[in-house]
């Protein structure tokens, strides 16, 4: 059976880069600091996709071993994150789908699937 929960992807090396705190100096450190902050936005949902929610944390490069936790899976790219996260929206079927990034070529690969794009802001305040 199809998941019926809208899908919330997050662009886990643009919401990081977001925001200069150093996370250069530990990727995957930022990464699961991110996938933390974001357990909250599972059940709440983000704004105009009310919760619960599917919500998948991409991750790539040195952020690849980060584990998922419960309201957050964490999908490892093989590649290029961009190129995953594009494969996931245009999986999301019939169900709504978000993706957080500032990317603009990212979201317009998306767009074409149908998915809906929003900031790194919506789930990282200060960005």
């Amino acid at each position: 059976m199809p998941n019926p929960l809208p899908l919330v992807i997050v662009d886990a090396a643009n919401v990081v880069g977001s925001v200069p705190d150093g996370w250069w100096r530990d990727r995957r450190g930022a990464a699961e600091r991110l996938r933390d902050s974001l357990v909250p936005y599972a059940s709440d949902g983000l704004p105009g996709v009310p919760g619960p929610v599917d919500l998948v944390l991409v991750v790539e490069g040195r952020a690849r071993d980060v584990a998922s936790v419960p309201g957050v899976r964490v999908e490892a790219a093989p590649g290029s994150g961009d190129d995953l996260i594009a494969e996931l929206a245009a999986g999301a079927a019939a169900r709504p789908c978000v993706v957080v990034t500032a990317d603009r070529e990212l979201r317009r690969r998306v767009e074409a699937h149908g998915a809906r794009c929003t900031g790194p802001r919506t789930v990282r305040p200060g960005a």
